[in-house]
């Protein structure tokens, strides 16, 4: 009885939403209301609200009004959904999806636990770390740390079917947020750091089956790019490109893992998304460009081959992987209209492109203390158009191994990390979470085992040059690649950013503050310390006639490594615990959703 009487309530809550024929059309319909229909609010992922009940007058006076513990004390980046009436929140390993009754401040509907082999654990790079659930065509998808990527019924839990993605016994783990276009659902993976081979998948979402998989790494025919119709930079990428630039059979252990953000212009039908480092850390070992690692690659949806390609940083030699987000957007460039994609990379370049031919048009850094390169050339004319100047001094590799190459800056886990950036079309600006740290970086000689860090350097992280912060939130203009303002943070900003109509952009603190600023100047307007640091990513929804933010708090991933995995000495976490050695003072671990509202809600 109790079954039919929560499958009932259910059904009531989700039965304002009209199904249309497709998932494509019906998430479309979604991100246009007042819910969070997808982790990226939107196709695009500009995190961008069209909710303006909290403004800049009165967001001063927004209160937390409901709290849910996940029971996890690991690093939870991610964030919540909200279909209907209806909020969907995650956690780290074991993975647990809630399905929240918003009725009832949080009551709990369903509850579905994955049976996970805990062996998964010591592959997972860097923490267990989810960045949460997808909705689609009535069924939420949660892509588990042992790579199972599973269906589940949204109005009951049940599990409608499940596909084993890779296998963690060879290092391939799941991170990543699925999307859903059309009648697909794509998924990356995660390992570069074991030698994996990365990988884009499409599974169509009533039966779990594979659509198409394209590889980043190796033979045209399976990396689903064509010789003469893909194009980098206006020119055809050239037969058998990848295999040349990789020595030998080094691209069957490459790297080029997949496990940040995706996202989709239904006009144009492209996905799109980045590849991560070539594996191993220690360059000397995979001489050549190391293609298509490092590359962001915009795919037919249908079929998943590639358009265009474009290699930010060939032959990577810092771990500057390349998984950001793409922020889809239309802006006029130099007096014409474009549809463009922003990509705050690692590697401490912001970059523009024309999202429909690959053109790029702006390449500038983001922190002043990129040292690493002194410019990305572009100079269509130049033999090395679109490629970063590099300066040998600051290049692992170059004199060797088993030298420690100092003061390169950003450290490995760059100017910006997977914590998502917003824009906001009413100012034209993008709002970016970044971190101001740099590094040593020594590599060495490594071997390949299966299932075994494949890994080969060792590192330690500090702060920049210029001040003992580690890090800021910016406002940029991404037709000019300039800075409009800038709000340092002590830590690493590791959290999500969302902007609203209302003219507020929010985002959350490794100390655990959740803040709010002017959209226009970044004045701070609001912050309240929640239970634990905040790596999530901050979220917001209309229910019942009021505007609530929320967003999943508990210190962890790769800058709170330390923290949440135990870890004391400075070079371990590949680096991180030194560099964060000081979070341990003002946070503790946790695993908290936090919703604010303003007064009365």
């Amino acid at each position: 009885m109790q079954k039919l009487l929560m499958t009932a309530s259910l059904t009531a809550l989700l039965a304002g939403l009209s199904v249309p024929a497709s998932a494509n059309d019906e998430l479309i319909k979604l991100q246009a209301g007042s819910g969070w229909a997808m982790q990226a609010g939107d196709y695009a992922n500009q995190r961008y609200s069209k909710l303006k009940q909290i403004t800049n007058e009165n967001v001063g006076k927004l209160e937390p009004v409901w709290t849910f513990s996940t029971g996890v004390l690991r690093g939870h980046e991610g964030g919540p959904l909200v279909i209907g009436d209806v909020m969907y929140v995650h956690a780290p390993f074991p993975n647990t999806v809630y399905a929240l009754d918003l009725n009832h401040e949080g009551k709990i509907l369903w509850k579905y636990e994955p049976k996970q082999d805990p062996s998964v654990i010591p592959v997972m790079c860097c923490d267990t770390v989810n960045r949460g659930v997808a909705y689609g065509d009535g069924k939420i998808f949660l892509h588990q740390a042992d790579t199972t990527l599973v269906a589940l019924d949204a109005k009951t839990g049940k599990m409608v079917w499940s596909v084993k993605e890779g296998d963690p016994s060879k290092g391939e783990t799941g991170t990543s947020a699925p999307l859903v276009v059309k009648n697909l659902v794509l998924v990356g993976v995660s390992g570069a750091e074991f030698g994996v081979r990365g990988r884009m998948t499409a599974y169509d979402i009533n039966n779990g089956k594979q659509v198409w998989r394209a590889y980043s790494t190796g033979p045209d025919n399976e990396v689903l790019v064509d010789a003469e119709k893909t194009t980098e930079l206006g020119k055809p990428i050239g037969a058998n490109t990848s295999p040349k630039s990789w020595e030998g059979d080094q691209w069957k252990i490459g790297g080029g893992s997949t496990w940040g953000w995706i996202s989709y212009d239904p006009k144009l039908n492209l996905v799109y998304y980045g590849t991560g480092n070539p594996s191993t850390w220690n360059p000397v070992q995979r001489p050549g460009d190391n293609r298509f690692s490092m590359t962001i690659f915009a795919r037919d949806a249908d079929t998943g081959m590639a358009k265009w390609v474009y290699q930010m940083t060939p032959h990577d030699q810092w771990d500057y992987d390349g998984i950001n987000e793409m922020i889809l957007t239309e802006q006029s460039v130099d007096g014409k209209e474009r549809k463009l994609l922003t990509h705050f990379d690692r590697n401490g370049f912001g970059y523009t492109l024309d999202r429909e031919s690959g053109e790029l048009l702006v390449a500038e850094k983001y922190d002043a203390a990129v040292n690493w390169a002194t410019k990305v050339d572009m100079d269509k004319s130049s033999k090395t158009y679109g490629r970063p100047q590099v300066v040998a001094q600051y290049a692992p590799g170059s004199k060797g191994e088993d030298q420690n190459y100092q003061n390169i800056c950003p450290a490995a886990l760059g100017s910006k990390d997977e914590q998502p950036a917003a824009y906001s079309p009413d100012t034209k600006l993008f709002y970016v979470p970044t971190n101001h740290v740099c590094m040593d970086y020594e590599p060495y000689r490594v071997a390949y085992t299966a299932g075994q860090p494949y890994v080969g350097a060792t590192l330690s992280m500090f702060p920049a040059p210029g001040g003992t912060h580690m890090g800021n939130f910016i406002a940029w203009d991404g037709t000019k690649g300039k800075i409009v303002w800038s709000d340092p943070e002590q830590f690493s900003v590791w959290s999500g950013a969302v902007t609203t109509a209302g003219g507020v952009g929010f985002y959350g603190t490794l100390e655990g503050y959740m803040k709010a600023v002017d959209l226009k100047n970044g004045k701070e307007l609001y912050k309240f310390k929640t239970p634990s640091g905040i790596i999530g990513n901050v979220m917001t929804y209309e229910h019942k006639g009021k505007q609530f933010v929320a967003v999943l708090s508990g210190v962890g991933g790769w800058a709170g490594i330390g923290l949440a995995a135990g870890l004391t000495k400075p070079n371990e976490g590949l680096g991180a615990v030194g560099g964060y050695a000081a979070l341990s003072s003002y946070t503790a671990l946790g695993g908290t959703l936090t919703v604010f509202a303003l007064p009365g809600a």
